[in-house]
């Protein structure tokens, strides 16, 4: 049997007692990790160099929307460099002690993985330079004309970070990633369906190509949508008592009401409001959240990307406007405009 089967196999026994999924289904190696091409290399030639000059990588920032595989890379860098990864994110660390205790208990070659690294607070960036840079944590004891600072020499770490806003990190954090700073971009659905083939094993969960090819269209091009849909697909067919065949699939996902371009229930709400009430638009993004009572934050970072990226609004110098496409997937009539 092949390494790749075996590792297929014993990934299988351990779902049986996993609490948690996300966490068993993420890639165990390269080889299992699909896409990102030009990341892998450069990563590869990074840590191959740290590796043969015994030294440290150098600190990596990961960027791009959620779910396309920014901590697994992490989790894949560490197991690389042999360390252990200690994992926190931005909110989490709320006072320079917190910091302080995090760096202050690394072993020599350990990788700190900080996600949602935007959301630090200015003053622990201010601490976390030094340590980035030279290796050391400079603490404030005191206050006023008696305060002093004392230096304390870290163990050489390598900080891998992660955000979905890099346009909110500092210009001085962000250029201190000197092992470089990478964008994941979003998946092909070939890639897509590669990934679920290797879930489904995993899950253990008997099915065709065109079922897993029938949740790799609604997948929004994200592996961790992808796994989301194939999980709720199999609990639809495990209670049906039926195999995972595209009609089971498509069952099953008009049950959670995720459309054939992946559209949920809100996104469908948008289009909706901008033909049927605005004729299409332009409107204003404050209108069209208060039109379908969701917050703007909400429209524009979790709706409106993908509805832009698949054609189906565009921004204009006015406001939002469905296109001809959206007309069509909603089944009416576009004006005479188109």
């Amino acid at each position: 049997m092949s390494r790749k089967a075996d590792s297929v196999e014993n990934t299988q026994e351990e779902v049986q007692k996993a609490p948690y999924l996300d966490q068993t289904l993420r890639p165990a190696g390269w080889e299992e990790y699909i896409g990102q091409q030009s990341i892998k290399e450069n990563l590869r030639i990074l840590l191959s160099a740290a590796k043969e000059r015994n030294q440290p990588a150098e600190h990596i920032l990961f960027y791009g929307p959620p779910g396309l595989g920014k901590t697994t890379l992490a989790h894949l860098i560490a197991r690389e460099l042999g360390g252990q990864m200690r994992q926190t994110s931005g909110p989490a660390i709320e006072k320079v002690g917190d910091l302080a205790a995090i760096l202050t208990n690394l072993n020599p070659g350990d990788l700190l993985f900080i996600d949602e690294i935007h959301r630090l607070n200015k003053t622990i960036e201010e601490v976390l330079y030094p340590a980035m840079e030279s290796g050391v944590l400079d603490i404030v004891i005191g206050k006023g004309p008696s305060a002093r600072t004392i230096q304390l020499e870290l163990p050489p770490f390598t900080l891998v970070a992660a955000t979905t806003r890099i346009a909110l990190l500092s210009a001085p954090l962000r250029s201190r990633f000197s092992g470089g700073t990478f964008r994941l971009d979003f998946y092909t659905e070939e890639e897509i369906k590669k990934i679920l083939e290797r879930s489904a094993k995993i899950l253990g969960v008997e099915t065709d190509h065109e079922g897993l090819r029938a949740i790799a269209k609604r997948s929004r091009f994200t592996p961790r949508t992808a796994n989301y849909l194939l999980k709720r697909a199999r609990d639809f067919a495990q209670m049906e008592k039926r195999p995972l065949s595209r009609d089971t699939v498509e069952r099953a996902l008009s049950l959670l009401e995720v459309d054939v371009l992946g559209l949920t229930p809100t996104d469908r709400k948008i289009l909706e409001t901008l033909i049927k009430k605005f004729g299409g638009g332009p409107i204003g993004l404050n209108t069209v959240a208060a039109a379908i009572a969701e917050e703007q934050a909400t429209v524009a970072d979790v709706h409106e990307p993908y509805l832009l990226q698949i054609g189906l609004i565009e921004r204009t110098p006015r406001g939002r406007r469905a296109t001809k496409a959206a007309y069509e997937h909603l089944k009416q009539q576009p004006p005479g405009l188109f």
